[in-house]
């Protein structure tokens, strides 16, 4: 960003469609809000099943 501050972006994807359920951009997103998007994402999409909060690569 021009003014020096770090964009952060929190990608929810299920890992058996590759499908993104769920694109957050902002400068800081705390634990709060990361609940509050995968509860909304879980929510819109009907999955079920476990969170894997692995990162990516692994």
């Amino acid at each position: 960003m021009s003014d020096g501050r770090r964009l952060r972006i929190l990608t929810v994807v299920d890992d058996y469609s590759r499908e993104c359920l769920a694109l957050v951009a902002d400068t800081s997103i705390s634990g709060i809000r990361v609940t509050r998007e995968l509860c909304s994402s879980n929510a819109r999409n009907r999955r079920s099943g476990g969170i894997d909060s692995r990162p990516s690569g692994e």
